[in-house]
């Protein structure tokens, strides 16, 4: 108590009575008016660190000098606090970090440290400040022993903070390779999992020895997880990479052993893993070894890729051995000019007197290096067909250019036939395998070896392949060689056993063992049967024939394609009562599609060969191909129907057959059987025939485009009968399915108002073509009186353009415009002057029913609804020109005749003359 409060009592004392201070101590440091009183607080109170604490956070602000005394004298009277000695030690490291390493701060420094850790041994933090403040003075020894207190000090739970420090000394560059190890060996032991950071820095030390040791060790401990994340199979190549770098720094370890462990566990790497192990031998100066070791890989490897780095590590080994060897030859040579051969001892010189001769003695191999690097460059698509048929052994293909390989060696084309039948599973085979039989069997016949090539396809015929087709192929082939050689009589023996069907005990043996085999098949084989009905026809007779034929038939095995063969067997021998049975049979077993074709035929040659004799017979046939056709297939049987009514039958059946076809057929094709029906009605009956087949077409349903096209047509054909009355009706119809647009349409019916029409058929003409783009369009106007009776002045006016461009005189037509066109004060016409104007029509004017439709407009005035759209500029022809043109009598047919009859004047007769738009208009005004 008297020794912590004697320095405070001084304090006060030298406050209250300033006196000299004493020698050595600045007067800095000695308390100040300020300072009393934390100084009389200390003082009451010394153990106590609040009044510390206090203390020094006033004085914070202080010299570190003066703050040092404070912190001196608080540890002086609580040595045991952990919060004055961490805060005095950061200060202090503070203030020894500006200075040099050499400077005494940092003694001073470490010796508060050593006086802490007296009493604060087992404080962390404190051993983490002072052990990473020893690692930046560089001190190794007094670091070193530093740690190994702490880790003696500290339990062992928190050895966890002093190792990473501990690691960071044993890196240091100057730190001794010795002490180092020892750490990191001291290390593993408290953490085993950080053996990568320990071989690591034996890789960088060059510790090869241990290095290969402590990685075989973690790669024999299955519960080893790499805490750097690396694979079992990097660790792998990293142990492959060491022993096989520095193969003599390595022993006890069983290099071979380990690298061809890893080339079974790892197989993702093994060209390098070969490579490595061949790099070893080679580095030993084992060079036979390695060559074995090179051998061995490309022999072994499985994929493309490995194979390449093995092959290629293999041609540079080679041809380093071959430089070298000629770089050896060439300094010898050197030596042997300087005339370094004298200084040879005298046992070289004997042993060449005796060896000299014996070739195994021979130093100058590099010939034989030479052949050997060669040799190795021919056989690489050897090898790398090798490595393909070790991925896959039954790959059929690779197999076939394996033998081309050994075009010019026979024996080894043989060897490798050999090996390649007996290696590939026909249920697991890539490809065709019974084409290696084949090749096989060739290659013999090829050296006129027919007994082997033979007894080949014997041993084919046994083997169960997958797929029927293929042992037929096999069949086929063996008889194709014996007719290359001329032995047909074998050949069809060979057929006639291959489509032999198996017995019933056979057939009941197979069934026990459950797996029927192809041969058991075999005789249903269309292509076998082929095979053999064109051996039959080229070779055997027509019985012979005609039997392989009905066999066909019975297996049910035939086609279409069959039944036509037979049939033209049968014709070309002329049973041709018996071609059509055959026929018959064909249409019986088949559908459409595939019956198309025999349906075709036999009708064609049915009716080439009866005509008109068997026509009943003929006419069922086509009923019941017909019926049997799905409706797109009809029309082709329809029109051979047809052809033959026309020419052998009655041209009203053709026109019945017409009209069944038009009805029979899709709508697409409607169009155009219409058009042909038109065009034979009209070549076989004349053209009115056809006017009822237009008026059927138009009313059948046909698609709108197709029923304008048709009524387009059967206006013509009415115009070119003269019937103008009938032809403008149907251009009236066929308003209702054109477009506005379709320009080709109102110009058509445009050109015949302007030949054969008047004005108002053409201002009726303008009407519907209004109507028309009225109702498809969807904005309607409803227009005012006085628009609608300027739209009829302008019509007026346009008509007498016309009739002026015609070449009538101004005056006449000014009094047809008085005359005809009513004022816009006029009143409508009453409804009996109606009677008087159809009196005075004249006999030729065809009116198309505009006064009919004048007098119904008139009975319907009271609908609102019905209002005529003015005409517009834009519809209507500016170079509307009526032409004067004589019309036939013709024309108006029975119309003629009943207006003759009405005519109460005898000159009747000489009105019925033609008179042009111009004169019926003369004529009206008057």
């Amino acid at each position: 108590m008297p020794s912590a409060a004697g320095p405070v009592a001084v304090a006060s004392a030298a406050a209250k009575a300033p006196a000299t201070p004493a020698v050595g101590i600045s007067p800095e440091l000695y308390p100040s008016e300020d300072d009393l009183p934390y100084e009389e607080e200390i003082l009451r109170e010394p153990f106590k660190l609040k009044g510390w604490w206090r203390y020094l956070v006033a004085r914070a602000a202080a010299p570190f000098a003066k703050r040092a005394v404070i912190y001196e004298r608080s540890l002086k009277a609580l040595p045991g606090s952990y919060k004055l000695w961490h805060a005095y030690l950061r200060e202090r490291l503070d203030h020894a970090r500006p200075h040099p390493i050499d400077h005494p701060a940092y003694s001073s420094l470490n010796n508060t440290f050593e006086r802490a850790l007296a009493t604060m041994h087992k404080m962390p933090r404190i051993w983490v400040l002072y052990l990473t403040s020893l690692l930046d003075q560089r001190l190794l020894t007094r670091s070193r022993r530093a740690f190994d207190r702490a880790l003696r000090a500290l339990p062992v739970t928190q050895h966890d903070r002093i190792w990473p420090l501990y690691l960071r000394l044993a890196s240091f560059p100057a730190c001794p390779v010795e002490t180092s190890l020892r750490v990191f060996r001291r290390y593993l032991q408290f953490d085993p999992s950080h053996a990568e950071d320990f071989i690591n820095f034996l890789i960088s030390a060059s510790r090869w020895q241990e290095a290969a040791d402590r990685l075989a060790s973690v790669l024999n401990d299955d519960g080893f997880r790499s805490v750097k994340g690396k694979t079992r199979h990097q660790l792998w190549l990293e142990l492959c990479e060491i022993l096989t770098k520095h193969a003599d720094e390595v022993a006890g370890l069983k290099v071979d052993a380990i690298l061809r462990g890893g080339i079974r566990k790892f197989t993702d790497e093994v060209g390098k893993l070969w490579t490595s192990l061949a790099d070893y031998y080679v580095r030993r100066g084992l060079f036979e070894k390695a060559r074995d070791v090179f051998e061995e890989g490309v022999s072994l490897v499985v994929t493309v890729k490995e194979f390449s780095v093995v092959f290629e590590a293999y041609t540079q080994f080679e041809q380093s051995m071959l430089a070298a060897k000629l770089e050896a030859a060439e300094e010898e040579g050197a030596e042997d000019e300087d005339g370094g051969g004298g200084r040879k001892n005298g046992m070289d010189k004997l042993s060449k007197k005796f060896l000299d001769e014996f070739w195994l003695n021979d130093e100058d191999d590099t010939d034989l290096r030479m052949a050997r690097f060669e040799r190795l460059l021919d056989r690489r698509p050897e090898l790398l067909s090798s490595v393909l048929l070790r991925q896959n052994p039954h790959n059929v293909e690779e197999w076939h250019r394996r033998v081309k390989l050994f075009e010019k060696d026979p024996a080894r084309q043989v060897a490798t036939y050999v090996e390649a039948v007996k290696t590939v599973d026909p249920m697991k085979a890539v490809g065709k395998p019974h084409t290696l039989w084949v090749s096989f069997a060739k290659m013999y016949e090829k050296h006129n070896r027919l007994d082997s090539a033979e007894d080949i396809f014997k041993r084919a015929t046994q083997v169960n392949y997958k797929a029927v087709d293929h042992l037929a192929s096999i069949w086929c082939e063996w008889a194709e060689m014996e007719l290359r050689h001329s032995n047909f009589d074998k050949a069809i023996e060979l057929m006639r056993q291959a489509t032999a069907e198996p017995s019933v005990e056979v057939k009941r043996r197979a069934a026990a063992e459950g797996n029927e085999p192809v041969q058991m098949k075999v005789h249903k084989s269309l292509k076998l049967w082929s095979f053999y009905v064109d051996l039959e026809e080229s070779l055997g007779t027509l019985d012979s024939t005609r039997a392989v034929y009905e066999r066909i038939l019975d297996l049910r095995i035939a086609t279409p394609q069959i039944i036509l063969n037979y049939a033209y067997l049968l014709e070309e021998h002329r049973y041709f009562e018996d071609a059509f049975k055959v026929y018959e049979r064909g249409v019986k077993i088949f559908k459409y599609p595939h019956v198309k074709a025999i349906w075709v035929t036999y009708l064609t040659k049915f009716v080439q060969r009866y005509k008109r004799s068997k026509l009943e017979r003929a006419r069922e046939l086509f009923h019941e191909a017909v019926q049997q056709a799905p409706p797109d297939e009809k029309r082709p049987l329809y029109l051979q129907w047809a052809k033959l009514e026309e020419d052998y039958g009655l041209a009203k059946r053709a026109m019945n057959v017409y009209d069944e076809a038009v009805r029979a057929v899709p709508n697409s094709e409607k169009m155009a059987m219409y058009e042909i029906y038109i065009a034979r009605a009209a070549e076989l009956f004349g053209v009115p025939r056809t006017r009822q087949i237009y008026e059927q077409a138009i009313e059948s349903g046909l698609p709108d485009r197709d029923v304008l096209t048709m009524c387009m047509k059967f206006a013509e054909l009415e115009r070119s009968l003269g019937e103008i009355d009938r032809s403008r009706a149907i251009y009236v119809h066929a308003s209702n399915y054109a477009d506005p647009n379709n320009s080709d349409f109102w110009k058509k019916w445009n050109d015949f108002e302007i030949q054969h029409g008047n004005e108002d058929t053409f201002r009726e003409m303008l009407r519907i073509k209004r109507t028309v783009a009225a109702s498809r369009s969807q904005t309607h106007f409803i227009l005012p009186e006085y628009l609608m009776q300027r739209d009829q002045r302008l019509n007026l006016d346009e008509a007498v353009d016309t009739l002026k461009r015609a070449g009538v005189p101004e005056d006449e037509m000014a009094a047809l415009e008085r005359q005809l066109a009513p004022g816009p004060s006029t009143a409508p016409p009453a409804a009996p002057s109606a009677a008087p104007a159809s009196a005075n029509r004249m006999m030729n004017f065809v009116s198309a029913g505009v006064e009919a439709q004048a007098e119904s407009s008139r009975q319907q005035a009271a609908n609102n609804e019905d209002i005529e759209l003015p005409d517009e500029s834009d519809d209507e022809e500016p170079d509307v020109q009526i032409a004067e043109k004589s019309v036939p009598a013709a024309v108006f047919g029975e119309l003629g005749k009943r207006a003759a009859e009405s005519q109460e004047e005898s000159s009747g007769a000489q009105e019925n003359e033609q008179l042009g738009a111009l004169e019926r208009i003369k004529r009206r005004r008057q």
